[in-house]
C-alpha cells in the first residue's frame, strides 16, 4: 500500500536523525488541488517536542541529531520533502509543502489507469482486504422478541448490524450472523394473558394471514401489560409455567405463538436482504446463565440480596445489577453472559460485535465488567456498538400501549410513497415495477440510517429519504442505473471499456474511486458504517457531474474505450458499495 511505502521513507528520515516516530498519519486533503494524500508529521512531531521540553518528560530533543532541530514544522516538513524525493515511489508524481508543515504528494496519471485497469479486473471483489484474514467473526443483532411487535428499532439494529458484517466480511473475516431473541419472561407471559382472554379470538385467529396474526399477538401483549397491575400474581404464575413448561395448555399457545412470530420475523429479513447463521433464544441461555452466576456466587464475583443474586458495579464505577431475582429466575444479564459463552461454544470466535439500542448502554457497561471477571478471554474479544432511535415526524412508539409504528408499516409507507412517484415520473411501463419499488424503499431507509454515525438519533423525512437528486439512497441506485445504462449503450455501439495505453489527465472521478479500499478499512477500523456512504455519495456526484459534461460513447472520439472503461469501474465501485450497505443496485430505473 502506498501510504505504508511513504510512511516507512519518513519513519527512515526520522531514524537517520537518532529519533523514533512510531506511526505516521495520511488523510486526503478536503480540495483535490491539494494532492491526493497528505501528512501533517511535521506538525505532530515539533508539537510533542514543545509538549515534552514544556512538561520535562520524555527524550524529545535531537542531541544526537546529524543536522540540528529545524526551527518550526515548515522547515522540517521540507527536510522531510527532500529526503522523500531521493527515494520517490514511482505512484507519487510530486511532492509540495503547504501551510504551516503539511506535506502533500500528487500521484501520477499512470497510477489512477492502475487502479481502473485493477477494478475492471477483479470487479465484485474490488475493495475487499486481507486484514482480518483467519479471523472468526459474530455479529448480534436485530433481536426481536416473539410475541410483540418487530418495531422500527429493530429496522436500525437490522440495517446497522447487517452492513457490520459485511464490512467485516470484506475485511477478510469468516463471518456468521447472529440474532438472540428474548422468547420468555414477562413479556411473554403477558402476550399469553392477553390471549386466554381473548381464547375465542385466538382459535378464530389461527386461519387468518400471518401478518394478522402477529398484529394480535402485539394486541395481547398490550391487553397484558395494561393489565398487569391488577392481575400480577395469575400473569407471574404464567411467566413460571413458561419458564418450567409444567402446563400443557399454556405451553400449545406458547408455541403457536412463538412460531408465528418467528414466521414472521423471517418475512422481513427477507425483505432486508438478511439471513441469519445462528438463532439463539433467552429460553436456553437462561438456565445456563443462572448456573454461571451461581458458580461464579460462590467466588465472590456475585452476593445474595433479599433473596436476589446482585452485582455491586459501584467499585468499578458502574451500579448494581439483579442478574437472578427474588422468585430465583435469572435476568436479561444472567442470560446474556449465558448467551456470550454458548455463542463461542457454537462459533469460536475472535471478534464478537454486538449491535444495541443506546438506551442499555449503561447495562451493557456493567455486563462487559461481569464478563471480564467471569470469562476475560471473551470479554476481551467482544465490542458494543450501540445506536440512537430511529423516530418519525410523529414521534416515537409504544408497544405497551399497543399504539406502535411496526417495521411492516413504515415500510409499507415508504412502499406506497416510492409507487407514487414512479407512476408520476411518465417513465413509460416498467418491468418488475413491485421488486424496484421494494428495492428503493429499502434503499430509502437504509441510507436514512446508515449516513449517521450508530449513536445518533434519526428522524426519518420521507421526502429527502426519497430523493432521487439529493443526499439518498435512492440516488445512489440511481447513479447506479444510470452507469448500466450507459454501458448498454456502448455495448451497442461496439465500444469496449479499455482504460490501457491511453494519455489522459485524471480527472475527479478517477481521483475518489481509488479510495474505495481505503474506506472499507477505515469502516472497519471505526465501526462505522457512515463512511462508506458519505464516499458514495461523493462519488456519485463526481460521476453525475462528469456524465453533464463529457459525450461517454462517441464512436468518433479514440478516448471513448476509456471513457466507458471509467464508466465501468465507477459502476462497479458503486454495486460493491451498495452491496456492504445491504442496499440493492437496480440495473435500470
Amino acid at each position: 500500500m502506498l501510504t505504508e511505502k511513504l510512511g516507512k521513507i519518513i519513519q527512515e528520515f526520522f531514524a537517520e536523525l537518532g529519533v523514533s516516530v512510531q506511526a505516521v498519519s495520511f488523510e486526503h486533503p478536503t480540495e483535490l488541488t491539494h494532492g491526493d494524500y497528505s501528512t501533517n508529521i511535521a506538525l505532530t512531531y515539533m508539537r510533542n517536542v514543545a509538549e515534552a521540553i514544556g512538561s520535562h518528560t520524555g527524550e524529545f530533543h535531537w542531541a544526537n541529531s546529524k543536522a540540528g532541530l529545524p526551527k518550526n514544522p515548515r522547515e522540517l516538513a521540507e527536510r522531510i520533502k527532500e529526503y522523500i524525493e531521493n527515494q520517490k515511489p514511482e505512484e507519487v508524481e510530486r511532492i509540495e509543502t503547504a501551510g504551516p508543515g503539511f506535506i502533500n504528494f500528487y500521484l501520477s496519471n499512470q497510477f489512477f489507469i492502475q487502479n481502473l485497469k485493477d477494478i475492471l479486473h477483479s470487479e465484485k471483489d474490488f475493495g475487499k482486504n486481507a486484514h482480518l484474514a483467519g479471523k472468526k467473526a459474530v455479529v448480534e443483532y436485530t433481536d426481536p422478541n416473539p410475541f410483540k411487535e418487530f418495531h422500527i428499532g429493530h429496522l436500525m439494529s437490522n440495517t446497522i448490524g447487517e452492513t457490520l458484517s459485511r464490512i467485516v466480511e470484506w475485511n477478510g473475516a469468516e463471518t456468521k450472523r447472529a440474532c438472540y431473541q428474548g422468547d420468555v419472561g414477562a413479556h411473554v407471559a403477558k402476550t399469553i394473558f392477553g390471549i386466554m382472554e381473548a381464547r375465542e379470538a385466538f382459535l378464530a385467529e389461527q386461519s387468518s394471514p400471518l401478518t394478522e396474526r402477529v398484529h394480535f399477538l402485539g394486541a395481547c401483549y398490550a391487553k397484558g401489560s395494561q393489565a398487569y397491575e391488577a392481575h400480577k400474581e395469575e400473569i407471574d404464575a404464567i411467566n413460571r409455567k413458561v419458564y418450567d413448561r409444567s402446563d400443557e395448555k399454556i405451553n400449545a399457545i406458547y408455541d403457536l405463538g412463538k412460531q408465528w412470530s418467528l414466521d414472521y420475523f423471517e418475512e422481513i429479513y427477507k425483505k432486508l436482504g438478511t439471513k441469519f447463521d445462528f438463532y439463539f433464544f433467552e429460553s436456553k441461555t437462561g438456565t445456563f446463565g443462572a448456573e454461571v452466576v451461581r458458580e461464579f456466587l460462590k467466588k465472590g464475583i456475585f452476593e445474595e440480596s433479599d433473596g436476589a443474586v446482585i452485582f455491586k458495579g459501584e467499585e468499578y464505577g458502574l451500579h448494581t445489577r439483579v442478574f437472578i431475582n427474588s422468585q430465583g429466575l435469572p435476568t436479561y444479564e444472567a442470560k446474556e453472559l449465558g448467551l456470550a459463552k454458548i455463542k463461542h461454544q457454537t462459533y469460536p470466535y475472535d471478534i464478537s460485535i454486538v449491535v444495541t439500542g443506546n438506551e442499555i448502554n449503561d447495562y451493557f457497561k456493567v455486563l462487559l465488567k461481569v464478563m471480564s471477571l467471569v470469562y476475560p478471554e471473551l470479554a476481551a474479544k467482544t465490542k458494543h456498538i450501540s445506536h440512537g432511535m430511529l423516530r418519525l415526524p410523529t414521534g416515537k412508539m409504544s408497544s405497551r400501549t399497543g399504539d406502535v409504528i411496526t417495521a411492516a408499516k413504515l415500510i409499507s409507507e415508504i412502499e406506497e410513497k416510492v409507487l407514487e412517484k414512479i407512476n408520476a415520473s411518465e417513465r413509460g411501463e416498467i418491468a418488475n415495477k413491485e421488486q424496484l419499488v421494494s428495492d428503493v424503499a429499502v434503499a430509502a431507509l437504509k441510507y436514512s440510517v446508515l449516513k449517521q454515525s450508530p449513536g445518533k438519533d434519526i428522524v426519518f423525512d420521507f421526502e429527502k429519504s426519497l430523493s432521487f437528486e439529493g443526499d439518498s439512497g435512492p440516488y445512489l441506485q440511481y447513479a447506479h442505473a444510470r452507469a448500466n445504462s450507459i454501458l448498454e449503450k456502448a455495448a451497442k455501439e461496439g465500444i469496449e471499456p479499455i482504460v490501457e495505453h491511453v494519455e489522459v489527465e485524471a480527472g475527479t472521478v478517477e481521483k475518489l474511486i481509488y479510495r474505495f479500499p481505503e474506506v472499507v478499512a477505515q469502516a472497519y477500523d471505526e465501526y462505522a458504517p457512515h463512511h462508506i456512504s458519505s464516499y458514495l455519495i461523493e462519488l456519485a456526484r463526481a460521476f453525475s457531474s462528469y456524465y453533464a459534461e463529457t459525450k461517454i460513447v462517441d464512436t468518433d472520439d479514440h478516448l471513448s474505450p476509456y471513457k466507458v472503461g471509467l464508466t465501468k469501474a465507477f459502476k462497479t465501485v458503486m454495486k460493491n458499495g451498495l452491496t456492504i450497505l445491504g442496499i440493492p443496485a437496480p440495473e435500470k430505473m
